[in-house]
């Protein structure tokens, strides 16, 4: 996944036609003043969620639409491009416009590199923690051990031992259970015994069907610079429904927010913690409700939904911070925390920028010896992009069009539906494709693709289920992703009508969707059981014949 030197040339040269010149490191924009932080207080938060296995430094481009309904439209966390920059006082072509925006990206990519990758990531931690020895806790926000060929083959072995080599102190989970969770045990450990993760894995809202035990800790309790402090873990809500229900046949989640409430009276009366933190995988915007309708917690650490806040959301006294993904970031939040109270705060999301942080010796090491029995099937090159493919976003990414594309010619359909998955690296004009970059979009443990008839009744709604996933007025109903990648047709979508209502003006090659007309259509990342091939071969297969990837622009979601 490294960039060659032609690719760099090709980037500095898109750059160049930008305006844009390589930066000096030691610049306005260096290093020096991304990481400068005066310290506050007695305790640092660092937290990191939704990696998805991505080990070394990507590209990954931050969404052009995330829509908010109701009173959420215009508000953090739904804001991007030119207005995030407003919101938070960010100058356009800044290193935190490239990290935190969709803008320009190619040439901020040629400007400022590569984003993320764990020894880097390392560099960071162990600056911090030697300057605030005693006073750090390191939290994972889960989605760590999925989304990456190396921990689709080593069942999520290799993120653990990452994660151990980095420290992480506590982890609460979401696509971990898509190993099942036998292999979750394995890993993590459960209430009985530990796993071979070296820290604290959390999570309250994961109980047994019938019995209503817990097999997991609800909770932690850390003594960081003088001060207790409370961690309750939060699993995703909806993991049986999100995943095929075979990985957790006999487990429960939800938000269960009467128990979160019981936690933080517990650790507060009975266990005198100082500080409560949730440790989140719900999304920014339950977290945002959770905290109007919790009272006594101090701090949530979420994940999910791949927000980026520059600054945290202050919910009556509770702060609410995501992290992003793939790595690019760290959380640093510093906390004065004294007799049970925070008497001040100092946050920021720092960029992970891979050219200015030196890698981890430690960390490097133990990332190639990860890598090296695969190395030569990963950098298999498939085909040269001469666009720029991405995925993130309420709809269509042009990596997406790439995948339905592969669908639609391998199986002679009209129709294909892609999962509306968050993750999934960004590829610049002028990089080569190679075969990681497919997993890193398809590494799921059902990759397999199905092909069948469906009438336009059935399309119809299931875009609609979908759409009210995505868009329903009360974030609790909301159980993840973006909409659903369509191939074969386009559409009209009203986010802000009810369900049934949203999505009119369905054309599948120009003609208008009929209900009672069946359609081929195919897919993949079914929860059901099927045998078609996997999503790799299939992508791999029409990448390799195409040679060079050139998307012309598909408009084909019209939003009103």
């Amino acid at each position: 996944m490294d960039v060659s030197r032609r690719d760099l040339l090709k980037l500095l040269a898109v750059a160049a036609g930008a305006g844009l010149a390589p930066r000096s490191l030691e610049g306005a924009d260096g290093p020096a003043r991304l990481l400068a932080f005066e310290p506050l207080g007695n305790v640092t938060l660092l937290h990191i969620t939704d990696a998805h296995a991505t080990l070394r430094p990507v590209f990954y481009r931050e969404p052009d639409s995330v829509i908010g309904v109701g009173a959420e439209r215009g508000r953090p966390p739904f804001l991007t491009g030119a207005e995030l920059l407003r919101a938070y006082h960010l100058a356009p072509g800044s290193v935190e416009a490239y990290a935190c925006t969709y803008l320009d990206f190619p040439a901020l990519a040629a400007r400022y590199g590569r984003m993320g990758g764990y020894a880097h990531l390392a560099t960071l931690v162990r600056r911090v923690r030697e300057e605030r020895a005693g006073r750090t806790l390191l939290l994972d926000g889960g989605d760590t051990i999925q989304g990456s060929a190396t921990a689709l083959w080593s069942r999520g072995e290799d993120m653990v031992r990452v994660s151990n080599q980095l420290g992480v102190d506590v982890f609460t989970p979401h696509w971990e259970f898509v190993y099942g969770l036998d292999r979750v045990k394995e890993l993590f450990g459960d209430r009985e015994r530990t796993g071979l993760f070296a820290g604290d894995f959390v999570a309250h809202n994961v109980r047994e069907v019938g019995w209503g035990e817990r097999p997991f800790h609800p909770y932690t309790i850390r003594e960081v610079g003088g001060a207790r402090v409370g961690v309750i873990g939060q699993a995703f809500p909806y993991t049986p429904v999100s995943h095929p229900r075979r990985f957790v046949p006999d487990l429960t989640f939800g938000i269960r927010e009467d128990g979160v409430q019981g936690l933080v009276n517990e650790l507060r009366d009975d266990k005198k913690v100082d500080l409560v933190v949730l440790l989140s995988h719900n999304g920014v915007a339950v977290d945002l409700k959770l905290a109007s309708r919790v009272h006594g917690l101090d701090v949530i650490l979420g994940g999910h939904t791949h927000d980026a806040l520059p600054q945290p959301i202050l919910v009556g006294r509770t702060l609410v911070v995501n992290s992003g993904s793939h790595g690019k970031f760290l959380s640093r939040l510093d906390l004065d925390v004294q007799h049970g109270r925070v008497g001040g705060y100092r946050y920021r999301l720092i960029p992970v920028l891979a050219q200015d942080l030196p890698a981890d010796p430690g960390m490097a090491q133990l990332i190639d010896e990860i890598r090296r029995p695969y190395e030569a099937k990963l950098s298999e090159r498939l085909a040269v992009s001469e666009s720029l493919l991405y995925r993130r976003g309420n709809f269509n990414g042009t990596f997406d069009e790439v995948i339905l594309d592969a669908l639609l010619r391998g199986a002679d359909a009209q129709i294909a539906f892609s999962p509306g998955f968050r993750w999934g690296i960004t590829i610049v004009p002028g990089q080569e494709i190679t075969l990681e970059d497919v997993y890193a979009h398809t590494a799921v443990t059902y990759p397999n693709t199905w092909v069948r008839e469906m009438t336009g009744r059935e399309i119809h709604a299931l875009m609609e289920d979908v759409a009210d996933n995505l868009f329903h007025p009360d974030p609790y109903y909301r159980q993840g992703g973006d909409m659903v990648r369509l191939g074969g047709l386009t559409y009209t979508i009203d986010p802000s009508k009810r369900v049934g209502r949203r999505i009119r003006d369905v054309r599948v090659a120009g003609r208008s969707l009929e209900p009672t007309r069946r359609y081929k259509a195919t897919g993949w990342a079914s929860l059901a059981e099927v045998d078609g091939p996997p999503a790799w071969d299939v992508v791999a297969g029409h990448l390799r014949s195409l040679g060079r990837v050139r998307l012309a622009p598909r408009p084909r979601v019209r939003v009103v």
